[in-house]
């Protein structure tokens, strides 16, 4: 989906839709065409994400976008009222919006978000669909004073980036896994790579055990689809730092000999939202061009239970020596994120953030809105929660207490790879944690947020891409861990 987006000091003719801010107090903007009063009637009060559409006689329309209390604007509140406008406005190729107008707004962060709000409201998923109709908006007018415009262009440009990043996420999220393999999910990163300028290396089965890379051999043996490492890399001139991206790659999860249930595997097509979020992260920073370093991963198999697949009380060794036993083949998300951190040490990285569907303790302790985070470095971890808020994800932090990590502890290897029935996403950032060393390292647990059931803002049902816009904002920001974050 191709959406343009310009600016002007009024609303085009041919835009047939458009978008008016309401807040929920002061006067109604005289282009509603309709009082307080009135729109009180009908239940609009401008809270945040409500909509009244009014047709003219001609077929265009104006809808009122409830913004909140008109002193407490923020990119969230613009966000959500942007994409609840796509969604109203579906049927218009050509949409105008004066969101980005609202005094007490900055203009570059204005037109960032209503941009990432129509591009996300409007998304969906039809490859499968035999109606492959999607929303009708091609071209957006931004109506605002002319003073504002050279920062809502600015802004705008980058939030299609990013916004189009997230909807390559969500793609490969919502494709079911008999199409997206290993295989292919490294082939997609080959392309990007290709077109975008990064470099990027694939590691086969081959050169995996060559490597050592105990944990996605180990993991893959069930399955007749062979693993695939992907290693993306952004190199900007005079880098002030170097991340490493680490991406959970389970392309489908059926629990290993540790067999789930049927209705548990339903969602198990997005156990590689990890590997997706960190794709979709690096395809977009040429575009944003920050000056860090970026080394992304993508752990890529399926977890399936094949006459091969590894068994309950197998050990895993890593290419640094570490043992695993394995008391649980559907705790198999921490064994494959272990080769790629291993990596990620070796080469030195200043800091490393990991992204996973990990554990249902996680869902249970969080619920199904915020993702868990967890780290060894709390100005790190702090950094990672800064970019999340900005991106309007939420995040948690969550505790490593040390005194669990004896969970940990396996009668004949270096470490088991659950702890027990309690405190099971806390077990396995613990887990995590081993195979980093002392360089600093958070730990995002989206097994709650990778998918949503329904619409809701700039959500679309299905796959979520929960921590594409939290990675932009992180690596743009960022700052040497034990300094504060930096600012754009």
């Amino acid at each position: 989906m191709t959406i343009a987006i310009s600016t002007a000091r009024t609303a085009p003719r041919r835009a047939t839709a458009l978008g008016v801010p309401v807040a929920t107090s002061g006067p109604v903007p005289r282009a509603v065409g309709l009082s307080r009063a009135v729109l009180a009637k009908v239940g609009f009060e401008g809270k945040n994400g409500q909509l009244h559409a009014v047709t003219r006689p001609d077929g265009s329309q104006v809808m009122a976008l409830g913004v909140g209390e008109a002193g407490r604007l923020t990119d969230a509140v613009l966000r959500t009222a942007s994409a609840t406008f796509a969604r109203a406005a579906a049927k218009h190729e050509h949409v105008a919006v004066a969101l980005g107008d609202l005094d007490g707004v900055d203009a570059r962060r204005a037109g960032q978000a209503v941009a990432e709000g129509v591009v996300l409201g409007a998304y969906r998923f039809v490859a499968y669909k035999r109606d492959k109709a999607r929303s009708a908006i091609t071209a957006v007018t931004l109506v605002a004073e002319e003073r504002r415009h050279r920062g809502l262009q600015a802004g705008a440009t980058r939030g299609l980036a990013v916004a189009e990043a997230v909807c390559l996420a969500r793609d490969l999220d919502n494709t079911p896994p008999l199409d997206l393999t290993a295989r292919a999910l490294a082939e997609r990163a080959v392309e990007i790579a290709g077109s975008t300028g990064l470099d990027v290396e694939v590691w086969d089965e081959h050169r995996l055990a060559e490597e050592r890379c105990g944990g996605l051999l180990a993991v893959n043996r069930g399955s007749v689809e062979p693993p695939r490492l992907v290693r993306l890399t952004y190199s900007p001139r005079n880098p002030r730092g170097t991340v490493a991206l680490v991406g959970k790659g389970i392309m489908f999860d059926s629990g290993g000999l540790s067999l789930k249930p049927s209705d548990s595997m339903l969602t198990m097509k997005l156990d590689m939202s990890g590997a997706a979020a960190v794709l979709a992260v690096m395809s977009v920073l040429p575009v944003v061009r920050p000056a860090v370093k970026v080394v992304g991963y993508l752990c890529c198999t399926d977890n399936m239970p094949g006459g091969d697949a590894q068994k309950l009380a197998d050990v895993i060794t890593y290419r640094n020596g570490t043992t695993v036993e394995v008391m649980n083949t559907d705790a198999e998300g921490r064994l494959v994120l272990a080769d790629a951190l291993i990596l990620a040490a070796e080469q030195g990285v200043d800091a490393i953030v990991d992204i996973a569907t990990l554990t249902g303790a996680c869902m249970s302790a969080l619920g199904l809105r915020i993702a868990g985070l967890m780290g060894n470095h709390d100005g790190w971890t702090a950094q990672v929660r800064t970019a999340a808020e900005a991106a309007d994800e939420q995040v948690w932090p969550l505790p490593l207490p040390a005194f669990y990590r004896k969970l940990l502890d396996s009668e004949i290897a270096d470490l088991k790879n659950i702890g027990g029935p309690y405190g099971g996403a806390l077990t396995a950032g613990l887990f995590l944690k081993e195979f980093v060393g002392d360089i600093p390292w958070a730990h995002l647990d989206i097994a709650g947020p990778m998918r949503s059931d329904a619409d809701d803002g700039w959500i679309a049902k299905g796959a979520t891409a929960f921590g594409v816009r939290t990675f932009v904002e992180l690596i743009e920001r960022y700052g040497a861990p034990g300094s504060p974050a930096g600012s754009r």
